[in-house]
C-alpha cells in the first residue's frame, strides 16, 4: 500500500526545497519504514509519538499498524506534503511543534487515549541528543526508536571499557536498554547524508540504579567524563574538591570500592552509583 506511493514526486511537485538548518534528510527507501514500525513495538493498541515525519513515510507506516499516531513537525512548508501522503490515514494527525519546546507528557495525555505509549523517530542529527533526552525525560514511553547517526548509535549501546562509553551512554543504560535493530545506509536517504544511520530500540523502565540522589549521580557522571584521558581523582577533584576536601575524597573512593586511578570509562553504571553515593553520604554529614 504506502510502496505505492512517490515521495520524491510528491515533494517536488509541492516545490520543497530541503532546510540544511533544519537537518532535513528524508528517508525515502521504501523498505526501511516498515521495518522501524514494527521494531518500535507500534500495534493495535498502541498510541505513537513521531518526531519529525518528514513527507510522512514512517507515519503511514507506523498508521498502518498503531491506534493512533501523532506526528510532530516543525516545518509548517511540509503539512500540505503531508495532507497528501497521509490521506485517509484517519488515525494519523500532525501538530506544528518543535520536541524541544513541546509539552511532551500532555500531548500524550491528551491524545493517547489511554493506550500504552511508544515513540519513533528519525531525529536530525544536530538535536539527536537533546531530542532523545527529552522523550526520555517525559517519562511517557514504554520504548523509544529513533534513527540516528550509526556513529551515535554505537556510543548509546556502548559498554564500559570501549572507546565508545560515555556520559550520554550512562545516561540512556540508566533509564533504559538500548539495542541496535540495524543499520541505515546513507543511499536510504534524500539527500544524502556524509554518513551511514542506524535504528536503535531503547527500552524504558525503573532506573537501572537505585541511587540516594538522581541529580547526585549524574553529576558524578558528568564530572567523571570532562576530562577523558584524567583519572576519576583528578576529575571528581576539579568538580568536589574544594566541597569534600582530599581526604573525604579518597573516603568515597574506598567506600564506593573504586579505585581512584581508574578511568570513567571503565565504570559500569552499578560503579558509578556507588561512588555517587559515598559522595552524597559525605556532603550530607558535612
Amino acid at each position: 500500500m504506502s510502496q505505492t506511493i512517490s515521495y520524491k514526486d510528491i515533494l517536488a511537485r509541492h516545490g520543497f526545497s530541503f532546510s540544511k538548518g533544519l537537518g532535513q534528510n528524508f528517508l525515502t527507501n521504501p523498505t526501511i519504514p516498515a521495518r522501524i514500525a514494527e521494531g518500535c513495538g507500534a500495534d493495535g493498541e498502541t498510541f505513537v509519538l513521531e518526531v519529525g515525519p518528514g513527507a510522512g513515510i514512517l507515519t503511514r507506516e507506523l498508521g498502518l499498524r498503531a491506534a493512533q499516531v501523532t506526528a510532530l513537525e516543525i516545518d509548517e512548508r511540509l503539512l500540505p506534503v503531508l495532507a497528501e501522503t497521509l490521506a485517509g490515514m484517519d488515525n494519523c494527525e500532525i501538530l506544528l511543534s518543535d520536541v524541544l519546546k513541546a509539552d511532551i507528557p500532555a500531548i500524550v495525555a491528551q491524545k493517547s487515549g489511554g493506550r500504552r505509549a511508544v515513540a519513533a523517530a528519525n531525529l536530525p542529527y544536530y538535536i539527536t541528543s537533546p531530542a532523545l533526552s527529552r522523550l526520555i525525560d517525559s517519562g511517557c514511553f514504554e520504548a523509544v526508536t529513533v534513527m540516528v547517526q550509526k556513529e551515535v548509535a554505537h556510543r548509546l549501546a556502548a559498554k564500559p571499557g570501549s572507546a565508545d562509553y560515555g556520559a550520554f551512554s550512562v545516561y540512556v543504560q540508566y533509564h533504559g536498554t538500548p539495542r541496535i535493530l540495524f543499520d541505515v545506509p546513507a543511499g536510504c536517504f534524500t539527500p544524502r547524508p556524509k554518513v551511514d544511520s542506524a535504528v536503535v530500540r531503547i527500552d524504558l523502565g525503573a532506573p537501572r540504579v537505585d541511587t540516594l540522589s538522581e541529580s547526585r549521580f549524574f553529576e558524578v557522571v558528568k564530572a567523571g567524563f570532562a576530562m577523558r584521558r584524567k583519572t576519576l581523582r583528578n576529575c571528581l577533584s576539579a568538580a568536589f574538591g574544594s566541597r569534600l576536601g582530599s581526604d573525604g575524597l579518597s573516603e568515597c573512593f574506598a567506600a564506593a570500592g573504586v579505585e581512584p586511578s581508574a578511568r570513567a570509562e571503565t565504570l559500569d553504571l552499578a560503579a558509578f552509583g556507588r561512588l555517587a553515593d559515598a559522595i552524597e553520604l559525605r556532603l550530607r554529614k558535612d
